[in-house]
């Protein structure tokens, strides 16, 4: 029984000699293309040119090399059926029975800054991918590799002699969930090339990170997928804690978005079931992480908190006092990382995790996703319209450019009182919107805040004058929303039967 062939052909060479060793010690012939066979040889591992088994050379640059029915051939005849092996016979070709193949970087070159299309496209792999399916559709004779982190598995199955039918059938699979994002990364660039947001079909490449403990809630099996380039969360470093868990990623997503628009800017946000139990800017991190928490000290308990300054020791020390999940920062001083790791629960994350560009936002419904474009929540304030006879003072402005910024991380229905660029009451998730004004009073004056001289902010107009009405009778000097209602007349009036100076956005801020 002649020895069996292996082909290897790869652009990432991590571990591919000490494979290819391994199975010339068993006794297998090799076969390589271009800088692999030359990886090959340098390390003194006999190989065999794909140009001599197809006797045509390579040509147009290395386009064009494997495409060749002595390689796919040799693949996809099937051991089992005599006609198959007659062919090949006849044909002269010898079956190859192993294949490791990994593509061309095509996305990691996508995403360097400065690449040229041209550039890119080269980086499309048409071989490779044509090698690594005719393999994969015959896994029950073929093994197939696209990962270098499964050479060890196999070279052990082999080195024991064991013909597992079930790791070829799961390397099977990898090949083709990779050929798959492989092919939507490169659609996706196309797409990004003509500047269309929607594309007439989208498929989301992604790799499963890590398996994680549960779901929302014990007995649902969960796990954290990424998108190939890692960016975003699974960019974030952790320092320290436990594993993350579902809802602590949902937390994080959730602390993350509230602290976005004060980039550049010194800011804290406390989160709890991804919406903000307090939110504020300071002088420093400190004082930013205080005054976030005087908004509701209560809701903190067991909170994710985000910071848009590094975190120093007496920060640390300040938030290690309170049970918190996850803290994320883009930097933390030795001395903070050694005092939130006495918390041995509590995790730890370094970066700031940011979204790429033109990244659409997904939502999952039964049978589909929702797919829009990420919401911008700058201060906008050169569009802004002041509806009633009082004009917002210069501090009335400052607190509404805050509460602006703030409220948009809230769930909707949502309301925020703030004062002094911090909330001082929240209210989220509120079936009715006045429901969700006295909530955020309610919050405010049960943490003992006085009300009086603060400013509201609503993600969405006010359907009737009974959210004014509430804001007036806590004192609320100053009002911004988006307006767009059939009422906003009656709505202004209030306003100004209040003395409330109101500011319309033109722009909603709903977070469902």
């Amino acid at each position: 029984m002649p020895p069996p062939t292996a082909l290897l052909s790869v652009s990432d060479k991590t571990g591919v000699t000490d494979f290819a060793r391994g199975l010339a010690d068993l006794g297998w012939k090799l076969i390589s293309t271009g800088g692999t066979a030359k990886a090959l040889r340098e390390a003194g591992i006999n190989v065999r040119d794909v140009s001599e088994v197809t006797n045509f050379p390579e040509m147009l640059d290395g386009r064009v090399k494997t495409l060749h029915p002595a390689i796919h051939g040799a693949l996809l005849a099937r051991r089992d059926v005599p006609e198959h092996t007659r062919a090949l016979a006849e044909a002269l070709i010898e079956p190859i029975d192993l294949v490791a193949v990994n593509l061309y970087p095509f996305e990691e070159t996508a995403a360097r800054a400065g690449a040229k299309p041209e550039e890119i496209i080269e980086q499309i792999d048409i071989g490779g991918p044509s090698m690594l399916r005719s393999a994969a559709k015959n896994f029950a004779s073929v093994t197939v590799i696209v990962d270098p982190a499964d050479y060890g598995r196999v070279l052990a199955a082999l080195q024991a002699g064991d013909d597992d039918l079930d790791l070829r059938r799961l390397l099977a699979e990898k090949v083709f969930a990779r050929t798959a994002a492989y092919d939507s990364a490169i659609a996706l660039w196309f797409a990004c090339e003509r500047e269309e947001i929607f594309p007439e079909r989208i498929a989301i490449p992604l790799e499963r990170a890590t398996m994680l403990r549960y779901g929302e809630n014990p007995g649902q099996r969960a796990a954290f997928y990424v998108e190939r380039n890692k960016d975003g969360i699974a960019a974030l470093a952790q320092k320290g804690g436990k594993e993350l868990s579902f809802n602590n990623l949902l937390d994080l997503e959730g602390a993350l978005f509230a602290t976005d628009p004060f980039e550049g800017e010194i800011a804290c946000a406390i989160v709890k079931h991804t919406s903000p139990s307090g939110l504020a800017t300071g002088t420093d991190s400190l004082e930013a992480y205080k005054k976030a928490l005087a908004c509701d000290p209560v809701s903190a308990f067991g909170s994710v908190i985000s910071f848009t300054a590094p975190v120093d020791d007496e920060t640390a020390e300040a938030v290690s006092s309170l049970f918190v999940e996850c803290i994320v920062a883009p930097g933390f001083s030795p001395g903070a990382l050694e005092i939130l790791g006495r918390k041995k629960n509590l995790r730890v994350l370094e970066g700031r995790a940011e979204w790429r560009p033109h990244a659409l936002d997904y939502k999952r419904v039964r049978g589909g996703f929702l797919a829009q474009e990420r919401a911008t929540r700058d201060s906008g304030r050169e569009e802004w319209k002041v509806m009633t006879t009082r004009q917002p003072t210069d501090t009335e402005l400052k607190d509404l450019q805050f509460a602006w910024r703030a409220v948009g991380s809230v769930k909707s229905n949502a309301i925020v009182l703030a004062r002094d660029g911090a909330t001082i009451g929240i209210g989220a998730g509120q079936m009715s919107r006045v429901d969700a004004a006295f909530l955020s009073v309610h919050k405010a004056r049960l943490v003992g805040h006085d009300t009086k001289g603060s400013v509201m902010g609503s993600d969405a107009f006010f359907p009737f004058r009974d959210g004014v009405e509430q804001a007036a009778e806590a004192g609320v000097s100053a009002i911004v929303q988006p307006g767009g209602s059939v009422r906003d007349e009656e709505v202004i009036k209030a306003a100004d039967e209040y003395n409330i100076a109101m500011v319309f956005t033109g722009k909603r801020q709903f977070r469902h």
